[in-house]
């Protein structure tokens, strides 16, 4: 367990939350518990669909599962809190529960990170090598797949998280943010905090950047293969289209989490530092199932057969 260090002579911060206008706060509350609603139906219900239908017990589908349950968990790291904060004239968070919701933003985060370019991995597979995809990508390789992903999630936000509880915070308790995240804690820290820094920079960097490149470079491959060896427009029609949602869910994700934490803090920024991560742990998780569901066959077709048996039940 976490221990709070002797020479912390805070023991809470206070979340400042995404407004000072007191007047919308109501209003706010009522927009983000919509979308919290949305986020566990969307993301529910494709979870419920990959685990019972078993036409959707194939790699590409056990991956979005993944996806669907960390965008569930990612989102009630942050929603809940910032939902009780929006009615209460507390809004306090106290130094252990800090480090704890810091380190589950971050694990969950980073492992959703690593995951897309799981899933990018997974469409090269099927599309440049179709005859061998059932054999490589096995129940077993998938499964390893996604264990060495949330286990590198978890020991990265470890690190931070031990790093920051390390942190001395003598000074003021005020996080400019809505939850508790590592560069607003950094600029409450007293002493050095050039390691910390340095680690948000590189070894954040490149736990977001690495699955980026690879992204890229997969889909590189995956046009390339399919306009010289294929040659087939309606092959390479179906290949893009498959990819067009896995693609806007990584620019979603990624072009905000680079905006936040690639950059140097600065005082100025803070304001759009937290409009960014809206963006990413907010509007991501509600938009994967929509952008998933909207633009693939079987997942729509599993979803109507589901709701048409509901249906037919009731009427029973």
């Amino acid at each position: 367990s976490l221990k709070m260090p002797n020479h912390t002579s805070v023991n809470e911060f206070l979340l400042l939350g995404i407004t000072d206008i007191r007047e919308l706060e109501p209003f706010l509350f009522a927009v983000f518990l919509i979308i919290y609603i949305l986020i566990l139906i969307g993301n529910g219900a494709i979870l419920v669909i990959v685990i019972s239908d078993p036409r959707l017990h194939s790699p590409m589908y056990f991956f979005l599962g993944n996806l669907s349950c960390l965008d569930i968990c990612y989102s009630t790291v942050t929603l809940p809190k910032m939902l009780d904060n929006f009615l209460s004239t507390h809004k306090t968070i106290s130094f252990v529960g800090c480090i704890i919701q810091l380190h589950f933003f971050h694990f969950l985060g980073s492992t959703e990170a690593i995951l897309l370019g799981v899933m990018a991995f997974d469409r090269f597979m099927a599309i440049c090598n179709p005859l061998r995809y059932t054999i490589l990508m096995n129940h077993e390789v998938c499964l390893c797949l996604a264990a060495a992903t949330w286990i590198t999630g978890f020991f990265h936000a470890l690190l931070h998280s031990i790093m920051t509880s390390r942190l001395t915070f003598c000074g003021s308790n005020h996080i400019h943010h809505f939850f508790c995240d590592i560069k607003p804690l950094l600029d409450l820290a007293c002493g050095n905090t050039e390691l910390n820094q340095w680690m948000l920079e590189t070894v954040t960097g490149t736990i977001a950047m690495s699955p980026f490149f690879f992204i890229l470079l997969s889909y590189f491959y995956i046009i390339s293969f399919l306009l010289f060896k294929s040659r087939s427009c309606s092959m390479l029609q179906k290949a893009l289209s498959t990819c067009a949602s896995h693609f806007i869910v990584v620019i979603l994700l990624y072009v905000p989490v680079v905006f936040t934490y690639i950059r140097p803090s600065s005082g100025s920024s803070m304001n759009h530092d937290r409009i960014v991560a809206i963006m990413y742990s907010v509007v991501t998780p509600v938009l994967n199932p929509l952008i998933y569901t909207l633009r693939n066959k079987d997942v729509k077709g599993a979803l109507n057969k589901a709701m048409r048996k509901k249906l037919w039940s009731k009427q029973l």
